[in-house]
């Protein structure tokens, strides 16, 4: 896999520590391996280690993820809609759509079920290690996510994800009883240059417009608020990062979240992950305007009971 991309940053930064934060998955001895062996380049050229950014600098990465062999694995599926050219899944929480680096992190996730599903065709334009996959969720939230089984399809959903062309709708528990009932929060989000794994609107690293619109549809115990949630953009935890931002964070929410509220809903409610679900997706399928519905996984529906999705 290949990047390409110009920085946006305040300050002269060394790229390897710039890029390990940017890329949170990867470890800094990996970038530091990438960059030693030639497949960083900075402006052209290759770099060492130690090299100091400067603002606009134009970044090319060769082979950021080292290919290895995935397998077909039985693990079950939760179809909402299947045909021969796609699969959409009402995704568990606590799954990896696909494979991230590392021995563990190379089965138990949604491209293993799939191959298996699918008896391992599938395409592979976005990578031999996402095959079939045009978008994601994080691995703690759960919800619907579309899966193809040709070239076709993956342009085609590609096509309509990149034209915003299809809409996207969330259920969401937050902590905190949410008085506005419509609200849309706008930002610039990217990396945390100082944590890896989390992104963030102050200072990110790489910023990308991000709009997220929230309405509130009810509470729990007087102490959350259920929101649903409208994207109009898809960058990395914009949901987790905006509601955070505002000072209602998502409900077991180990990065973003109140530990002390976490504890707490755990014990009571039993979510020990984001409450955070994926439960509508609205796009043109075969020239015809069509609606995909994901229910609520136990643990959100236990919590806050039976909603009528369609309608919301």
């Amino acid at each position: 896999m290949n990047y390409n991309f110009c920085i946006h940053i305040n300050k002269a930064t060394r790229v390897d520590i710039y890029l390990s934060a940017l890329f949170g998955e990867l470890s800094r001895s990996y970038i530091q391996k990438l960059i030693d062996t030639g497949c960083v380049r900075v402006n052209g050229e290759t770099v060492k280690k130690n090299l100091k950014l400067q603002p606009r600098d134009a970044i090319t990465i060769q082979e950021i993820i080292t290919s290895y062999e995935i397998l077909a694995e039985n693990i079950p599926l939760d179809i909402i809609f299947e045909d021969e050219n796609l699969c959409i899944i009402n995704k568990q929480a606590g799954i990896n759509v696909h494979p991230t680096p590392g021995i563990e992190g190379k089965s138990g996730t949604l491209v293993n079920a799939l191959l298996y599903h699918c008896k391992e065709k599938l395409p592979v334009i976005s990578g031999e290690q996402r095959p079939g996959i045009v978008h994601r969720l994080d691995k703690d939230t759960s919800g619907a996510l579309i899966t193809v089984k040709n070239d076709m399809m993956m342009h085609y959903i590609s096509d309509i994800i990149k034209n915003r062309d299809i809409k996207k709708y969330y259920i969401a528990i937050v902590a905190g009883v949410l008085t506005q009932t419509d609200f849309t929060i706008t930002s610039d989000i990217g990396r945390d240059p100082y944590n890896k794994i989390r992104m963030t609107i102050q200072n990110p690293l790489n910023p990308k417009h991000a709009i997220t619109h929230g309405k509130v549809i009810g509470y729990v115990d007087e102490e959350y608020s259920i929101i649903k949630i409208d994207l109009e953009t898809g960058r990395t935890h914009q949901i987790r990062v905006h509601l955070a931002s505002i000072g209602y964070p998502i409900l077991g929410d180990s990065v973003y979240g109140n530990p002390k509220v976490n504890k707490r809903i755990a014990t009571k409610h039993q979510i020990h992950r984001q409450a955070l679900h994926a439960y509508r997706l609205d796009f043109e399928l075969y020239s015809k305007a069509v609606s995909f519905i994901a229910p609520l996984k136990h643990d959100m529906q236990s919590m806050i009971g039976e909603l009528d999705l369609e309608n919301i």
